[in-house]
């Protein structure tokens, strides 16, 4: 029973993520106050007493998630996750565990109530972050390391099993029916001690909600940060996530911002591995989210709605490429196969060998041009005495009118298998 019911969950969690490939990531607190960095206690070695003044002075009063989430579903986003609990212990959301919460500030409201109010209007599923460090509680174990305090503050009482006792009680209140259905749980930070009893509690709170690998035991998906992981595929469910300033994921006065680019590179190299993306925002003390950060969302997610049928229900191919210019990714669904152009295109054709088949169409995704094909003798593969055959060759991408965009082409094939299965036979670096 026990195994049956564990590979009914990893259907769900594999299906999940085949249908929700694009989340927003929030991180607020009373660190947006500071405006310098959500770590910023950390950083700076800012005292706990001095820290926590932040409190009194969180008062959004331009808040309205709605202004968040209806630009994340204007962008093809699915799901939200919010940041419940960060590093610095201080709870967005009405816990009676603790007085360290929003209902403590001026604002006095419970945030997260708002956030899943706004979810349900904009039909985006809701995950919560909950940092496993915590430099106010004080059962938790601060003893230096990674994103712990260099010793505990003053009339702190250190204590492991409290503080995991801490964290179910918080996971009650968040996963036991208030808010909702939380699809997913994203833990930050492991713990130096693992214990599987609290995954455990999780999923007897909340059965089939997805947990990540950064909690107290294996959870169901990987999580790279900041970058996209090498390995041709991934092994298992992954969800990368990036920030859209590159000094801080909290708002942070003068930020660095991402490139719309640099930004649309990574999601796409992400998705075409099979990996669900998760792009954060920094709101401001007063609720709003910048200037810049608006535009991002809204230029980035004009390019994913336009390019994004490559990426649902599609499956990464090699199918041994090697067009004169260009390294290209190729996914697949049906009878579509979709050509993702590295960033910027060097040119404005691709010979796609081994590929000897004229398509049915060849359309650019990102703006619905239609595009001209033909058989021909590349002069990159032809030499004297050769025996290089025909490959299609792809004309006319309109690589400078799009030269700020990730640019992916579908074409269509009368019998893509058919075609693939007989490259398959000639080509030995063929993987369907």
């Amino acid at each position: 029973m026990i195994y049956l019911f564990r590979k009914k969950t990893e259907r769900k969690c594999a299906m999940l993520f085949q249908d929700e490939r694009f989340g927003l990531f929030v991180h607020w607190g009373i660190y947006s106050v500071g405006g310098w960095h959500e770590q910023e206690q950390w950083r700076r070695g800012i005292s706990k007493q001095e820290y926590i003044k932040y409190k009194d002075q969180f008062n959004p009063e331009g808040y309205s998630p709605d202004q968040w989430l209806s630009l994340a579903k204007e962008a093809g986003m699915q799901y939200v996750v919010f940041t419940a609990k960060h590093h610095d212990g201080f709870c967005m959301w009405d816990t009676k565990f603790s007085d360290y919460n929003v209902m403590h500030t001026p604002y006095g409201k419970d945030i997260l109530a708002e956030v899943a109010k706004s979810c349900k209007k904009y039909g985006l599923k809701l995950g919560v972050y909950y940092s496993v460090p915590d430099w106010n509680c004080p059962y938790s174990v601060n003893y230096g390391g990674d994103h712990q305090l260099a010793e505990p503050n003053a009339g702190d009482t250190p204590d492991e099993e409290a503080y995991k006792n801490y964290i179910k009680d918080q996971m009650t209140e968040l996963l036991g029916g208030r808010y909702g259905e939380i699809s997913a749980l994203f833990w930050d930070i492991p713990p130096v001690h693992q214990d599987e009893s609290v995954n455990e509690y999780v999923r007897k709170l909340m059965p089939g909600i997805l947990i990540n690998d950064r909690g107290y035991s294996a959870g169901d998906y990987s999580t790279p940060e900041r970058e996209v992981p090498k390995n041709k595929s991934f092994s298992g469910l992954t969800e990368a996530c990036q920030s859209v300033g590159r000094e801080s994921w909290g708002f942070r006065t003068n930020e660095d911002y991402l490139s719309h680019l640099f930004l649309e590179c990574a999601i796409d190299a992400v998705m075409c591995k099979g990996g669900n993306y998760l792009l954060n925002v920094g709101p401001d003390a007063r609720g709003y989210l910048p200037k810049q950060t608006e535009e991002t969302l809204k230029q980035v997610g004009s390019w994913f709605r336009r390019v994004s049928e490559s990426y649902f229900g599609a499956k990464l191919v090699d199918v041994g490429i090697n067009q004169a210019i260009n390294d290209v990714t190729v996914t697949k669904k049906d009878n579509f196969l979709y050509i993702h152009l590295p960033a910027p295109a060097e040119s404005d054709g691709l010979a796609l060998k081994p590929i000897s088949v004229l398509p049915k169409s060849a359309v650019v995704l990102n703006n619905g041009q239609e595009l001209n094909c033909e058989l021909a003798y590349m002069p990159f593969y032809f030499f004297a005495g050769g025996a290089e055959a025909e490959y299609l060759h792809v004309m006319e991408i309109p690589v400078n009118k799009l030269a700020g965009e990730v640019i992916v082409l579908r074409l269509e094939f009368e019998n893509l298998d058919e075609m693939l299965g007989t490259l398959e036979q000639t080509d030995t670096n063929i993987i369907l």
